[in-house]
């Protein structure tokens, strides 16, 4: 990758490195094809939810950015569904890993190296892009302008992203929360591993939603998700986790203070501003 990273890329790219190291193991495992067999099934998590979606927009042949890759889950998924996918990410690493495994279960995807905030795809490339767990990795602005910038016109942008209300985020940094409580419900909610959460990381606020939507359309959709899930309730309960997300929708007018993630659709404008 010839580029020179910032402070804040080094550091991700460091932590990737040995997040890379410790699950190599994943080699050995079998790929799991669940969450396209029946998404519907598990309708109260939002990869899920996220999958029910892609499936019904016929991805055959269609051109898939993947961005902020990892180890390849949902390039391969996708690719799964016929589409022709890209993929990045920062470390090379994991893309090592991405490789590996796209190769083992016969898929054709092209992975490459770069940061979020300075892709080396051309103009108008892509149909649709998926954002799973990385703007809240990255320079949003310039994240977005590059996003606008390789998608073709009326492209369909997919977001899924933990995410908290700067009023919500008040109430989980507060000295009782951060001191007290938090540290109980650590070891509860990620379990007796270390978390896997980087330095520089930090959920997408409100605010943050207005930058990533001002170059889409209306929203096709939006859906909130983990109110006490991830919070004070591990995801790993079921029962518990569908009352959760039952009590978000009824709470719909108000789940963008209550919700811990975000699932969302929209149609990237393009405009001469816009690129």
């Amino acid at each position: 990758m010839n580029t020179e990273l910032t402070d804040r890329q080094q550091r991700e790219l460091d932590y990737h490195r040995e997040h890379a190291r410790l699950h190599k193991s994943v080699l050995a495992a079998p790929f799991s094809w669940d969450v396209l067999q029946r998404p519907d099934r598990r309708w109260w998590n939002a990869y899920w939810a996220m999958y029910e979606y892609l499936i019904n927009c016929d991805l055959k042949d269609k051109r898939v950015l993947v961005v902020g890759c990892g180890f390849g889950d949902d390039a391969l998924r996708l690719a799964k569904l016929g589409a022709k996918v890209s993929a990045f990410d920062l470390s090379p690493d994991s893309l090592e890993i991405a490789r590996a495994l796209a190769l083992r279960e016969g898929l054709d995807i092209l992975f490459e190296e770069m940061p979020a905030e300075r892709m080396l795809y051309a103009d108008d490339s892509f149909d649709y892009i998926i954002s799973r767990d990385i703007l809240h990795h990255v320079d949003i602005p310039k994240t977005m302008h590059e996003i606008v910038r390789v998608a073709k016109p009326d492209a369909t942008f997919v977001v899924n992203e933990i995410y908290s209300h700067s009023i919500t985020d008040k109430i989980r940094h507060s000295t009782i929360v951060e001191k007290i409580l938090y540290p109980k419900m650590r070891k509860l909610i990620y379990g007796p591993g270390k978390p896997y959460i980087t330095e520089d990381e930090r959920k997408l606020s409100e605010l943050d939603l207005e930058q990533i939507l001002r170059p889409l359309q209306p929203r096709l959709f939006t859906k909130y998700f983990n109110f006490l899930v991830t919070r004070v309730i591990p995801d790993r309960f079921d029962k518990l986790a569908q009352i959760d997300r039952l009590l978000l929708r009824v709470l719909h007018p108000i789940g963008h203070l209550l919700a811990g993630r975000v699932l969302f659709s929209a149609r990237i404008i393009k405009t001469r501003s816009a690129r």
